[in-house]
């Protein structure tokens, strides 16, 4: 990634490990957020990898290769390359000035707040933003949240790591979009 121009940032697992220093679990792929408007950047940088886009428009379990055509959010891109690695691209909404993290309720961060150079030299998705999405991306679908034992991993991971901002930010935001969420208990400690 160190020649696409647009705007990314190491998310998911390996974020979490770039933020508490440690390696806490296996990993399948490595996953970076882009802006949605930036979907055709990626298209074209990663051309001659296995490029499979989702949207509602495409079952999840979809083979069939991205053609480009533009993705609606919520959406991400699956891409392989030649010799196997995984990467998983996730696209994101932003306004002129803000991290658009839900329109409804709207959660925002100010833009030069939402990723930070970690200890790894990367850009990487700060970890009260990383928690948010893994709070709520599968909250209340039990069949998805079984499958993902890892984001229960990562929160007790990076929980440590957070300033009282950080927490004050998260606590707020899940609030607002999952107020039942069970992680609010650990974080309002």
């Amino acid at each position: 990634m160190s020649t696409f121009r647009p705007v990314w940032s190491l998310c998911g697992g390996w974020a979490v490990e770039a933020w508490s220093g440690r390696r806490t679990r296996d990993h399948t792929d490595v996953d970076i957020a882009v802006f949605q408007e930036d979907q055709h950047a990626v298209f074209d940088h990663l051309g001659g990898w296995q490029l499979i886009g989702h949207d509602d428009h495409v079952a999840l379990d979809s083979k069939e290769l991205w053609d480009g055509r533009r993705l609606d959010l919520p959406a991400h891109i699956h891409a392989r390359s030649q010799d196997g690695f995984s990467l998983e691209v996730l696209l994101n909404e932003r306004s002129s000035r803000d991290w658009i993290l839900s329109r409804e309720p709207r959660i925002t961060m100010p833009l030069p707040r939402c990723a930070q150079l970690s200890a790894w030299s990367l850009p990487t998705v700060v970890p009260e933003i990383l928690l948010f999405y893994k709070a709520t991306a599968y909250f209340g679908d039990e069949e998805m949240m079984n499958r993902r034992p890892h984001d229960e991993h990562d929160f007790l991971a990076l929980l440590p790591n957070l300033t009282e901002e950080r927490c004050s930010w998260l606590r707020h935001a899940i609030s607002l979009a999952q107020p039942g969420h069970p992680w609010l208990t650990h974080i309002s400690l």
